[in-house]
């Protein structure tokens, strides 16, 4: 059986992956969400220093603290950032490592790269006039939607989502990745694309290529970008096949 520790994506809380630990631990697997700082639970914790790096020692404290070992350390979206400098960190302490409608970020990137610069503006401009200069409040579903898919969210599900989400602290979209970013050469990579994510992957673009590629093990989910919360059981099959 495995350790799993579940990072959540902007705006969430270990909260969003409450079915999806319910349905590993049936299968018999340890596993523990986290939520990171600034957000849900901890929102009152952040504040303008909140960045990129007090995310990832958000992980690796976590794991180290609790002494864990044989870790699968998964990533939903903007976790693909601080997962990645944490799996760079974690040394033997790292099995797997698994990113859910994401991927990993290169030294250097920051979240903001992964969007137009009229689009990032907007968002610094959001934070300016509604987020006190250092939060980014979560967008209406009629803006997310643009960019990532909503298949799956029923009304009860985006009533939820909209009424627990706390606004991102921004440091962590501005901060640029520093490394290391590389796991170990014996951690095993695996990646769970849902619908929008495959589209990408199978047409060819160039940055992605990689990850349809050993090392690489790709398991594909037919639902949106939250898929903890549009298919939770699935996602929890998934990576339990993934595992075993």
């Amino acid at each position: 059986m495995t350790t799993f520790v579940l990072v959540p994506g902007a705006w969430l809380g270990a909260w969003a992956w409450q079915d999806t630990t319910d349905a590993l631990q049936e299968h018999g697997h340890t596993a523990l969400a986290l939520t990171l700082t600034g957000l849900a639970e901890r929102a009152k914790e952040g504040g303008p220093q909140t960045d990129l790096d007090t995310h990832i020692a958000d992980i690796t404290d976590f794991v180290e603290k609790n002494d864990l070992r044989d870790v699968t350390l998964v990533a939903h979206s903007y976790a693909a950032a601080p997962v990645t400098g944490a799996a760079g960190r974690l040394g033997d302490r790292l099995e797997r490592v698994v990113y859910v409608d994401s991927a990993p970020f290169a030294a250097g990137m920051c979240m903001l790269d992964l969007m137009p610069p009229e689009a990032a503006d907007q968002l610094s401009q959001q934070v300016a006039a509604h987020g006190d200069g250092c939060r980014l409040p979560m967008p209406p579903f009629e803006i997310l939607g643009l960019s990532n898919s909503l298949d799956g969210l029923d009304e009860d599900r985006r009533d939820v989502l909209s009424a627990r989400a706390t606004p991102q602290p921004f440091g962590t979209y501005t901060q640029r990745l520093a490394g290391p970013v590389e796991p170990g050469p014996g951690v095993d990579r695996v990646l769970v694309a849902c619908r929008n994510f495959q589209g990408l992957l199978d047409s060819g673009v160039p940055m992605l290529a990689f990850l349809n590629h050993a090392p690489w093990r790709r398991f594909d989910l037919s639902t949106g970008h939250w898929p903890m919360l549009s298919a939770p059981a699935e996602l929890a099959d998934i990576l339990h096949t993934a595992v075993s």
